[in-house]
């Protein structure tokens, strides 16, 4: 499924625009019998994985986009083909109306891009001087410079460990640093590959509070993935999933529950302390006289669940919401490998 772009959308409103990309990488195998060690060394088999097949994206300017998909699926790739670290072996990419490879210069100069799991700040040094060299090496005008600095150490809450070194600083300050570094340059769209990839949460908040900042006030294009659902939707207008190289669900959550089911949570407080079984609803657990039920909203009727819980025992109060999106992206990532 693809979200299309709203009528009058122009080719000017468009970030990003990937078509029919295709990436296959060759894996070496080798046997662990050790009889086939110099086998191996002559005529070694190779196994080949396709991590895109014919991937179709396009991200509007000043839109922020979750991409998402279970391990192996892709992001990461794609990520690292539309920042210009990789080439595809088929298709094409246009992000701003630049090829990341071919106008490299003048496109790195306008992107901004974190990993979470690798570092752009020098090790065994200060913060601060990761991001003077930048400046240094970026030619990032002094005032320009200053200006972008100052609003990434408020916003960011940077001045507590700016002249420590990086080795010393926890994972949650590191991914902080890294992203207010990727910012210096003022990029017009950002791509964040998991960029609260095991922080705690109060560092979770300040990040995902500055990207709605950033957003907000700068209108920078925002792509990034995690594996946290939770913290997409909070971001989030619009997710892309990815499975097993292939684009499987482009929309809204709202679009995404609907379409993979409306689960929703219901709980029960009745005078009876056993749990009546409601037709086309699971028992998740009972204590305390309450009862708790999974059900999908596009199949079964609350009203229709109440009438029979009430056929049972007389109810004392209902609390009804939706089941938290990480459960039902489980699901489906589940549907999708059986």
């Amino acid at each position: 499924m693809r979200a299309p772009a709203p009528p009058g959308t122009s080719v000017s409103d468009i970030a990003v625009d990937a078509r029919g990309l295709c990436k296959t990488f060759c894996q070496r195998q080798r046997s662990e019998k050790l009889s086939q060690v110099f086998a191996n060394l002559f005529r070694p088999q190779v196994r080949l994985v396709a991590a895109l097949r014919q991937i179709d994206l396009q991200v509007r300017r000043g839109e922020i986009v979750a991409y998402a998909g279970p391990n192996g699926a892709g992001k990461s790739t794609t990520v690292k083909i539309l920042s210009g670290i990789l080439a595809p072996d088929a298709g094409q990419v246009r992000v701003l109306g630049l090829d990341p490879i071919a106008d490299r210069v003048e496109y790195v100069g306008r992107i901004g891009v974190v990993f979470g799991q690798r570092t752009e700040l020098w090790w065994d040094h200060p913060v601060a001087a990761s991001f003077e060299w930048k400046r240094v090496v970026w030619e990032i005008p002094r005032p320009r410079y200053e200006h972008m600095l100052g609003q990434v150490r408020e916003l960011l809450g940077l001045d507590e460990f700016f002249h420590s070194l990086t080795r010393e600083l926890s994972l949650g300050q590191r991914m902080r640093a890294d992203l207010g570094l990727a910012l210096l340059h003022e990029p017009e769209v950002l791509f964040l590959d998991e960029p609260t990839i095991g922080v705690d949460v109060l560092a979770k908040r300040h990040i995902l509070e500055f990207i709605l900042e950033l957003n907000r006030t700068r209108r920078v294009t925002v792509m990034l993935t995690s594996h946290d659902m939770d913290e997409l939707e909070q971001l989030a207008g619009r997710i892309v999933l990815i499975d097993r190289g292939q684009l499987a669900f482009d929309g809204d959550f709202d679009q995404l529950r609907r379409r993979f089911a409306d689960r929703r949570r219901l709980r029960l407080q009745t005078r009876s302390s056993e749990a009546p079984q409601l037709q086309g609803a699971q028992l998740l657990g009972s204590e305390g006289g309450w009862h708790e039920y999974r059900f999908d909203a596009g199949r079964t009727e609350i009203v229709a669940l109440l009438e029979e819980a009430r056929s049972h025992s007389p109810i004392l109060d209902v609390e009804t919401h939706r089941a938290p999106i990480d459960e039902v992206i489980a699901d489906i990532y589940q549907q999708w490998r059986q």
